[in-house]
Protein backbone atom coordinates (compact mmCIF):
# COMPACT_ATOMS: atom_id res chain seq x y z
CA UNK A 1 0.00 0.00 0.00
CA UNK A 2 1.28 3.42 -1.36
CA UNK A 3 0.48 5.99 1.52
CA UNK A 4 2.03 9.51 0.66
CA UNK A 5 2.26 11.89 3.96
CA UNK A 6 2.73 16.06 3.63
CA UNK A 7 4.95 17.83 5.74
CA UNK A 8 6.74 20.85 5.66
CA UNK A 9 10.12 21.87 7.08
CA UNK A 10 9.96 23.35 10.41
CA UNK A 11 12.36 26.16 11.10
CA UNK A 12 11.55 27.56 14.75
CA UNK A 13 12.31 25.13 17.41
CA UNK A 14 11.67 24.95 21.20
CA UNK A 15 8.80 24.63 23.71
CA UNK A 16 6.93 28.03 23.16
CA UNK A 17 7.57 27.76 19.00
CA UNK A 18 5.76 24.19 19.52
CA UNK A 19 2.45 25.23 20.93
CA UNK A 20 2.11 28.17 19.11
CA UNK A 21 2.32 25.09 16.47
CA UNK A 22 0.01 23.47 17.84
CA UNK A 23 -2.60 26.54 18.56
CA UNK A 24 -2.28 26.70 14.66
CA UNK A 25 -3.38 23.29 13.88
CA UNK A 26 0.02 21.47 13.33
CA UNK A 27 2.49 18.83 14.63
CA UNK A 28 6.02 19.12 15.62
CA UNK A 29 7.84 16.40 13.87
CA UNK A 30 11.12 15.08 13.05
CA UNK A 31 13.03 12.88 10.71
CA UNK A 32 15.79 11.17 11.44
CA UNK A 33 18.25 8.43 10.29
CA UNK A 34 20.07 7.20 7.25
CA UNK A 35 22.70 9.06 5.92
CA UNK A 36 21.19 12.57 6.48
CA UNK A 37 21.24 14.58 10.04
CA UNK A 38 17.51 14.70 11.61
CA UNK A 39 14.87 17.35 9.74
CA UNK A 40 12.48 19.12 12.14
CA UNK A 41 9.14 19.08 10.39
CA UNK A 42 5.56 19.90 10.78
CA UNK A 43 2.11 18.28 9.46
CA UNK A 44 -1.70 19.24 9.47
CA UNK A 45 -3.22 18.08 12.71
CA UNK A 46 -6.06 16.78 11.47
CA UNK A 47 -4.29 15.05 8.11
CA UNK A 48 -2.56 13.19 10.47
CA UNK A 49 -4.95 12.25 13.32
CA UNK A 50 -7.27 10.48 10.96
CA UNK A 51 -4.22 8.74 9.38
CA UNK A 52 -3.24 7.66 12.38
CA UNK A 53 -6.65 5.87 13.24
CA UNK A 54 -6.36 3.42 10.30
CA UNK A 55 -3.91 0.24 11.27
CA UNK A 56 -1.71 0.05 8.26
CA UNK A 57 -0.36 3.75 8.49
CA UNK A 58 1.47 2.23 11.83
CA UNK A 59 2.84 -0.29 10.12
CA UNK A 60 3.80 0.55 6.43
CA UNK A 61 6.63 1.99 4.61
CA UNK A 62 5.46 5.78 3.99
CA UNK A 63 6.31 8.19 1.16
CA UNK A 64 6.70 11.07 3.40
CA UNK A 65 6.81 14.44 1.20
CA UNK A 66 8.84 17.86 2.70
CA UNK A 67 8.89 20.32 0.29
CA UNK A 68 9.77 18.95 -3.18
CA UNK A 69 11.50 15.98 -1.88
CA UNK A 70 9.90 12.35 -0.82
CA UNK A 71 11.51 9.89 0.99
CA UNK A 72 10.56 6.09 2.33
CA UNK A 73 10.50 6.66 6.27
CA UNK A 74 8.26 4.23 8.93
CA UNK A 75 6.45 6.18 11.72
CA UNK A 76 8.60 5.59 14.83
CA UNK A 77 7.23 6.84 17.50
CA UNK A 78 4.04 9.57 18.21
CA UNK A 79 2.81 11.33 21.47
CA UNK A 80 -0.41 12.09 22.56
CA UNK A 81 -2.15 14.45 25.39
CA UNK A 82 -2.64 12.73 28.38
CA UNK A 83 -6.66 12.88 28.23
CA UNK A 84 -7.57 15.28 24.51
CA UNK A 85 -7.07 13.77 21.11
CA UNK A 86 -4.28 15.83 20.29
CA UNK A 87 -0.82 14.97 18.61
CA UNK A 88 1.57 16.47 20.55
CA UNK A 89 5.02 15.08 18.55
CA UNK A 90 5.50 12.34 16.19
CA UNK A 91 8.86 10.46 14.70
CA UNK A 92 9.77 9.58 11.60
CA UNK A 93 12.82 7.15 10.41
CA UNK A 94 14.11 7.08 6.93
CA UNK A 95 15.03 3.47 5.51
CA UNK A 96 16.63 2.12 2.14
CA UNK A 97 15.20 -0.49 -0.23
CA UNK A 98 18.03 -2.09 -0.14
CA UNK A 99 18.40 -2.39 3.99
CA UNK A 100 16.20 -4.98 6.27
CA UNK A 101 13.64 -3.22 8.44
CA UNK A 102 12.73 -4.20 11.89
CA UNK A 103 8.73 -3.55 11.91
CA UNK A 104 5.56 -4.59 14.25
CA UNK A 105 3.19 -6.07 11.79
CA UNK A 106 -0.61 -6.69 13.20
CA UNK A 107 -2.32 -9.53 13.66
CA UNK A 108 -5.73 -10.42 11.90
CA UNK A 109 -7.02 -13.75 13.95
CA UNK A 110 -9.37 -15.71 11.48
CA UNK A 111 -11.81 -18.82 12.03
CA UNK A 112 -12.14 -18.29 15.60
CA UNK A 113 -15.44 -19.11 15.58
CA UNK A 114 -14.94 -22.63 13.85
CA UNK A 115 -11.99 -23.59 16.05
CA UNK A 116 -12.27 -27.42 17.68
CA UNK A 117 -10.94 -26.08 20.49
CA UNK A 118 -13.49 -23.42 20.49
CA UNK A 119 -16.82 -24.79 18.65
CA UNK A 120 -16.21 -28.68 20.37
CA UNK A 121 -14.66 -28.39 23.69
CA UNK A 122 -15.88 -24.71 24.67
CA UNK A 123 -12.73 -22.95 24.99
CA UNK A 124 -11.74 -19.02 25.33
CA UNK A 125 -9.42 -18.10 22.91
CA UNK A 126 -6.34 -15.81 24.41
CA UNK A 127 -4.38 -13.49 22.51
CA UNK A 128 -1.20 -13.66 23.56
CA UNK A 129 0.20 -11.05 21.03
CA UNK A 130 -1.75 -8.92 18.93
CA UNK A 131 1.14 -8.01 16.67
CA UNK A 132 4.68 -9.14 16.16
CA UNK A 133 8.21 -7.98 15.23
CA UNK A 134 9.45 -9.27 11.75
CA UNK A 135 12.44 -8.20 9.79
CA UNK A 136 12.84 -7.85 5.86
CA UNK A 137 13.26 -5.38 3.10
CA UNK A 138 10.77 -2.51 3.03
CA UNK A 139 9.24 -3.96 -0.27
CA UNK A 140 8.08 -6.75 1.03
CA UNK A 141 6.60 -5.44 4.10
CA UNK A 142 2.94 -7.07 4.68
CA UNK A 143 0.30 -4.61 5.74
CA UNK A 144 -0.56 -7.62 8.18
CA UNK A 145 0.33 -11.64 9.08
CA UNK A 146 -3.42 -13.71 9.17
CA UNK A 147 -3.62 -16.10 12.02
CA UNK A 148 -5.69 -19.22 11.45
CA UNK A 149 -7.22 -20.80 14.41
CA UNK A 150 -9.57 -23.32 12.03
CA UNK A 151 -7.62 -26.82 13.26
CA UNK A 152 -6.68 -25.14 16.97
CA UNK A 153 -7.62 -27.71 19.71
CA UNK A 154 -8.49 -26.87 23.40
CA UNK A 155 -4.78 -26.79 25.20
CA UNK A 156 -3.17 -26.07 22.24
CA UNK A 157 -1.52 -22.73 21.03
CA UNK A 158 0.02 -21.22 17.94
CA UNK A 159 3.19 -19.98 18.18
CA UNK A 160 5.61 -17.40 16.59
CA UNK A 161 7.15 -19.91 14.12
CA UNK A 162 4.42 -21.55 13.13
CA UNK A 163 2.54 -18.44 11.48
CA UNK A 164 2.98 -18.63 7.79
CA UNK A 165 4.96 -15.16 7.01
CA UNK A 166 5.22 -14.23 3.29
CA UNK A 167 8.49 -14.67 1.08
CA UNK A 168 11.37 -12.74 2.51
CA UNK A 169 9.36 -11.76 6.03
CA UNK A 170 11.10 -13.63 9.51
CA UNK A 171 10.65 -12.85 13.01
CA UNK A 172 13.18 -10.71 14.56
CA UNK A 173 16.05 -13.39 15.82
CA UNK A 174 15.21 -13.30 19.07
CA UNK A 175 11.34 -14.12 18.68
CA UNK A 176 12.48 -16.47 16.65
CA UNK A 177 14.72 -18.31 18.93
CA UNK A 178 12.22 -17.98 22.24
CA UNK A 179 9.09 -18.96 19.43
CA UNK A 180 6.75 -17.22 22.37
CA UNK A 181 3.03 -18.27 21.86
CA UNK A 182 0.97 -16.11 19.95
CA UNK A 183 -2.74 -17.51 20.28
CA UNK A 184 -4.28 -20.04 22.52
CA UNK A 185 -7.12 -21.73 23.57
CA UNK A 186 -7.98 -22.35 27.12
CA UNK A 187 -9.87 -25.07 28.04
CA UNK A 188 -13.54 -23.72 29.84
CA UNK A 189 -13.08 -23.55 33.77
CA UNK A 190 -13.12 -27.54 35.27
CA UNK A 191 -12.49 -29.30 32.32
CA UNK A 192 -14.61 -30.49 29.70
CA UNK A 193 -18.33 -29.34 29.46
CA UNK A 194 -20.05 -31.51 31.60
CA UNK A 195 -22.82 -33.84 30.68
CA UNK A 196 -26.21 -32.88 31.45
CA UNK A 197 -27.29 -34.99 34.20
CA UNK A 198 -29.72 -38.08 34.06
CA UNK A 199 -32.76 -37.66 35.44
CA UNK A 200 -32.57 -38.88 39.13
CA UNK A 201 -34.31 -42.79 39.17
CA UNK A 202 -37.75 -42.76 41.06
CA UNK A 203 -37.60 -44.13 44.52
CA UNK A 204 -38.87 -47.35 45.18
CA UNK A 205 -41.96 -46.99 47.46
CA UNK A 206 -41.67 -47.86 51.37
CA UNK A 207 -42.88 -51.72 51.94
Amino acid sequence: MQIEVIAQKRDVQGTGASRRLRHAGFVPGIVYGGNKAPLAIQLDHNALYHALRKEAFHSSVLNLKVGDVTEMALLRDVQMHAYKPLILHVDFQRIDANHKIHVKVPLHFVNEDVAPGVKLAHGLVNHVMTEVDVACLPGNLPEFIEVDLANLESGHSIHVNDLKLPAGVEPVAHLKAENPAVVGITPPKGGAVAEEEAPAAPEAPAA
